[in-house]
């Protein structure tokens, strides 16, 4: 009996399953990247002109979970019995490096200049937002005209449900994603489907962001864009840290340390509190559209996020932004490249070869997405900068927004962060209505 058992459940674990040999393995990998980025003649002086390092911290992880090396999850058997596992690293470095490089990178932000990079941000955001609410139902048409059957289903099981989560996911963020599954009542047993398809779609787009990073300045004279107010906060920000610049010392690494950490802290015992009491308001609110609009609110994670934005902005009006002359964005990028590299091992690259009908609505729907950005960027002249972070405001949300932002320079973390809360805020609103209109065209 046991032997049928191991023969029907697959054993799907990796080489190495222990976390700490993992993040051995990605610190290697990154510090291997590091080093080849360094050099500044030969094959891989070229290489790294064409191919960011960033994308290579993603890429590497994701070929060593592709190759069964490392993973995200996996089932164990042993003698017929089946044992789930899973790695933690994402979740601290998405819980804990996250917030300490956000405060980290924030310190030396100038904020009013943040403010003069005007409102073509806000514009690509809010095209990358439309992109998402008009790409579903037109990917559900056209997938619907080749293969109506991947778009169909009945009640619990109709596709147009299920696809929600997806415009929750790429909108807002998580808690906006359990909104809509909670609103359209999606079959809970199909989830891992679209829960497949988010993943696989968005960490491929994050790919090619982060290559059109390498590639921002052909791209942005393309656009005819004028970067002049990113590059003046970029000079300013690193004229600033070579003003402050100093030999750093223990005690610097150490108070660095308890600003980074003591708001690690400090965020994640207020957004214990505020998701805990939001989640008491939301209870006895009546069921509808507008409890459901304020999901994000019981989400720790939304709170963490914002409690470390304020903090950071708070610190740098005061003397602690001189501590990016002892190196803080530095820190703050090393955890930010840990986070890179967490999130590519999420991602199998042979994942993009399964289930393609599902698949093929997603990239459908991505395609939409960036041809309304390129478009829109095209039409008002944006830089690269504003379309990437747009874009992953919406569809990475706080995760990998600063990730994407934090590649042009150090200091433009934060955009990516307030837009990616902003994000949050308007998720389910544009979920509601994205889903509607796949409803609709697919006649549910």
């Amino acid at each position: 009996m046991q032997d049928s058992i191991s023969e029907v459940i697959e054993d799907t674990s990796p080489i190495f399953t222990n976390d700490t040999i993992v993040f051995g393995l990605l610190m290697v990998a990154l510090g291997l990247i590091f080093y080849t980025a360094s050099k500044k003649t030969g094959f891989w002086n070229s290489f790294y002109k064409i191919v960011p390092a960033l994308f290579m911290a993603y890429l590497i992880p994701a070929v060593l979970t592709s190759t069964n090396i490392i993973a995200p999850e996996w089932t164990k058997v042993t003698d017929g019995v089946a044992e789930e596992g899973s790695t933690s690293l994402y979740y601290v470095a998405s819980r804990y490096l996250l917030p300490a490089a956000l405060v980290l990178m924030t310190l030396s932000m100038d904020l009013k200049a943040v403010f003069n990079l005007g409102p073509k941000a806000l514009v690509m955001f809010f095209t990358g937002t439309v992109g998402i609410i008009l790409g579903g139902p037109i990917a559900v048409f056209l997938i619907g005209l080749v293969s109506p059957e991947t778009v169909g289903g009945e009640g619990a099981d109709a596709v147009w449900r299920g696809l929600s989560t997806l415009s929750g996911s790429w909108i807002g963020g998580g808690a906006n994603q359990a909104a809509m599954l909670e609103i359209w009542q999606f079959n809970p047993k199909s989830y891992g489907q679209m829960v497949f398809v988010d993943i696989v779609v968005a960490n491929v787009w994050m790919a090619i962001l982060l290559i059109g990073i390498g590639k921002a300045a052909r791209i942005d004279k393309w656009l005819g864009a004028d970067t002049s107010a990113i590059e003046e906060l970029k000079d300013k920000v690193s004229s600033y840290a070579k003003k402050v610049e100093r030999n750093p010392s223990l005690t610097d690494y150490m108070i660095l340390g308890a600003i980074a950490f003591g708001t690690v802290g400090a965020s994640h015992f207020g957004a214990g509190y505020l998701s805990s009491a939001f989640e008491g308001i939301l209870s006895d609110m009546a069921p509808g559209l507008a409890k459901n609009s304020l999901t994000f609110l019981s989400s720790s994670f939304f709170w963490m996020v914002s409690i470390t934005t304020i903090i950071g902005i708070v610190l740098s009006y005061t003397k602690a932004r001189n501590y990016e002359g002892a190196g803080a964005s530095k820190i703050g990028s090393i955890f930010i490249y840990i986070l890179v590299a967490t999130i590519g091992m999420k991602i199998d690259i042979m994942d993009i070869f399964k289930n393609p009908g599902l698949l093929s609505v997603g990239l459908v729907w991505m395609a939409i997405h960036a041809g309304l950005l390129i478009l829109v960027a095209k039409l008002i002249k944006a830089p690269y900068f504003f379309l990437a972070v747009g874009s992953q405001a919406n569809v990475g949300g706080a995760a990998s927004a600063p990730i994407v932002a934090s590649a042009f320079h150090p200091s433009l973390a934060t955009v990516g962060v307030l837009l990616a809360v902003f994000g949050y805020a308007i998720g389910t609103l544009g979920a509601v209505l994205c889903t509607v209109m796949m409803r609709a065209v697919a006649g549910g």
